[in-house]
């Protein structure tokens, strides 16, 4: 479904799973899609899981853009997207998260948007070559517990472990994190099963949304 933003229409590719107990949002790097393959891993595991999922294509990439501009503005009209999600599905806890710069979005807005957690993929800790022009800010300031899976290979470097709830770095991946993307996806699992879940008062996860 289409969405109008401040900034120009977006897209929700929304999955919806038997007797959901959550919607996971999930988004883009700045010059990928949503058709990435650790994105589609971790769409398949968690719909068996029981978590809906909404794959969102931004404004910037949906008019073609490489180039996410502005940090306020891509954080507004993400907003409108999940504003948007949440009337589709009403009820449900939501988590929201992305890779590289989605990862950003999802740190930066996790507070406003009433979000439980955030799945941070490749995370983006500081542009190749320039570790003084450290992210870590992002991840601390979100707000909820963070998921962050890197590669050891990713020249975007790799997070600490205590600015995250919970740090994975997978050996021999880069910043793309497709040599094995179903590794990517069993993280993400285990971290909504453990992490996440305890958070949803039952009440709040039976059956909304269907």
């Amino acid at each position: 479904m289409e969405v109008e933003t401040p900034y120009g229409p977006g897209r929700l590719e929304i999955d919806v799973a038997e007797s959901p107990w959550l919607v996971l949002a999930l988004t883009h790097g700045s010059a990928g899609g949503v058709d990435a393959p650790d994105l589609l891993a971790v769409r398949d595991v968690a719909l068996e899981a029981g978590v809906s999922v909404a794959r969102v294509v931004q404004p910037f990439r949906l008019r073609g853009a490489r180039a996410p501009g502005p940090a306020a503005r891509q954080d507004e009209a993400w907003l409108a997207l999940i504003g948007a999600l949440r009337a589709r599905l009403p009820g449900l806890p939501l988590v929201q998260g992305g890779r590289s710069n989605g990862a950003r979005v999802a740190c930066r807005t996790a507070r406003e948007a009433g979000a439980e957690g955030v799945v941070a993929l490749a995370f983006p800790l500081h542009p190749p070559g320039k570790p003084e022009r450290s992210r870590a800010d992002e991840l601390r300031a979100a707000g909820v517990p963070v998921l962050v899976v890197n590669g050891d290979r990713d020249p975007f470097g790799v997070p600490a472990e205590a600015d995250a709830d919970r740090l994975v770095v997978l050996a021999g991946e880069g910043h793309d994190l497709k040599r094995e993307p179903a590794r990517v996806g069993a993280e993400v699992a285990r971290w909504l099963a453990e992490r996440v879940r305890p958070r949803c008062s039952p009440d709040r996860s039976a059956g909304a949304g269907r």
